[in-house]
């Protein structure tokens, strides 16, 4: 992609997402993400009325009078994009490729972050860490993050998201927000352990990417598929009504599965289809997420 056909479908996205997160995710964002955390400010005497479990023990017997500890509302927070660059994201049977929405949200979700005074970065990952970009503020630096997200070619085409998620709870020793965007489509023995972890130190938001086209298999006879992430061929034959159900059968298992895990780990979790508005499921995620704070 040529240097000018680049800033051209920047300024698509920019001009896109930044009236999405202004006139529609602000409010929302704010009240989801904002004050999930609270940083010590002071000491000062106990009040009548004053909580008792804020009291600080130490201070107390040292001045022989009740202190207890203040605390405000974390106001800046850390955003960090988990952001899944594998093979099965060049997928798509509608108007959009997985990766073309996976690229709108992350842009959407990084303008929310700074007009929000927050840090955003953004770890891009496949069978291995692709990049890792520090989270910083301001407009140039959502720039660069967009035009990373549109052009970036991965060395790898597999996909490890446990090894990802060890990368972030390693790289980012503060405790922030992290949107792990993916398909999932994945099959790590260490996954729900890991994601345990990670969800501990810092709040994770798990969404799902998905094509309507991969939930079934159409009765059109033989078929000749590729996997995106290995590179082998397979011929099915699609008229068996055996392999069809097979097919499906898996597909909803493994929903399931990942259904059960997120909500064992206690990460909030939404699955996104590539054929419908993506803007009613995140601001669905938000007010959740808002009831909750």
């Amino acid at each position: 992609m040529d240097h000018t056909e680049l800033l051209k479908k920047v300024r698509k996205i920019e001009i896109k997402s930044r009236g999405l997160s202004r006139n529609i995710f602000a409010g929302e964002y704010h009240s989801a993400f904002k004050g999930r955390g609270m940083a010590f400010s002071e000491v000062r005497e106990y009040q009548f009325g004053d909580d008792v479990r804020s009291i600080d023990w130490n201070v107390t017997a040292r001045y022989n009078k009740p202190y207890i500890k203040i605390f405000e509302e974390e106001r800046e927070l850390t955003v960090m994009l988990l952001i899944d660059v594998s093979g099965s994201r060049d997928f798509g049977s509608f108007e959009k490729f997985k990766k073309n929405v996976i690229t709108e949200i992350s842009a959407v979700l990084s303008f929310s972050a700074i007009q929000n005074n927050d840090k955003i970065g953004v770890i891009f990952f496949s069978g291995v860490i692709e990049k890792f970009i520090p989270p910083q503020k301001g407009k140039s630096h959502t720039l660069r993050i967009i035009r990373e997200l549109i052009d970036f070619v991965p060395r790898n085409t597999g996909t490890n998201i446990t090894g990802a998620l060890r990368y972030m709870t390693n790289a980012i020793k503060k405790k922030c927000t992290c949107f792990v965007i993916s398909d999932f489509i994945q099959d790590e023995a260490e996954f729900e352990k890991t994601l345990t972890i990670a969800n501990s130190k810092h709040d994770l938001v798990a969404l799902r990417i998905y094509d309507q086209r991969e939930t079934f298999l159409p009765p059109i006879g033989m078929i000749k598929l590729k996997d995106a992430e290995s590179g082998r061929y397979i011929w099915i034959d699609s008229s068996s009504k055996k392999i069809r159900e097979t097919y499906e059968s898996w597909w909803k298992e493994s929903s399931s599965g990942l259904d059960r895990i997120f909500n064992k780990c206690g990460v909030d979790y939404v699955s996104i289809n590539t054929e419908e508005d993506y803007v009613k499921s995140l601001m669905t995620l938000f007010k959740k997420r808002g009831l909750k704070a």
